[in-house]
This record gives structure tokens, C-alpha cells and sequence, in this order.
């Protein structure tokens, strides 16, 4: 089953800091799979997908239809997560 992705207008700025590969990522946020799970409590998203360096900070509405929404994209170096340019500590 299909599902619509949104972004948040914050994630606009996010993926702008992006190289061009790494924005056309294909994504598929629904199943909890190594790269995929839920966080634990934090200010950001309930979701993470991580692929390569990348994290996409996301949440799953499931009625009236299921929804993805965005809600930033940051690049991971070791230890530190970069959104949007600026550090950001979860």
C-alpha cells in the first residue's frame, strides 16, 4: 500500500544543505528494520531512517490515511548530527 510523504517547511532548509545524491535517496518509513525505528522520547520525530550518513527524522499518521511526514534530514558525523548546517543534540 502507497503511502503520501510530506515535509515539514523546516525540511526545506535541511535538505537545501544536501548534495544532490543524497536528496534523491529513495524512501520506505513504514517497517521497522534495522535502518528504520522508532526514538526514543525527543523534541525532533518519533522515527529515524538512516541511509549512509544520513538520518530522516519522520512521523507515521495512519487514519484516515497513511502519512509521512518529514520533519528534518540531517547528515551524521560520528557522534554529532548536522540539520540544516547546524549541530543538534537528541
Amino acid at each position: 500500500m502507497a503511502c503520501r510523504i510530506e515535509h515539514s517547511p523546516a525540511t526545506h532548509d535541511h535538505l537545501r544543505a544536501l548534495t544532490a545524491r543524497q536528496r534523491s535517496l529513495d524512501r520506505q518509513p513504514l517497517v521497522e528494520t534495522r535502518n528504520r525505528k522508532p526514538m526514543r522520547p525527543n523534541p525532533l520525530a518519533p522515527w529515524e531512517l538512516r541511509v549512509t550518513e544520513l538520518r530522516v527524522y519522520h512521523d507515521v499518521t495512519l487514519e484516515p490515511e497513511e502519512i509521512v511526514t518529514i520533519l528534518a534530514v540531517g547528515v551524521k558525523q560520528r557522534s554529532r548530527i548536522i540539520i540544516g548546517g547546524e549541530e543538534v543534540e537528541l
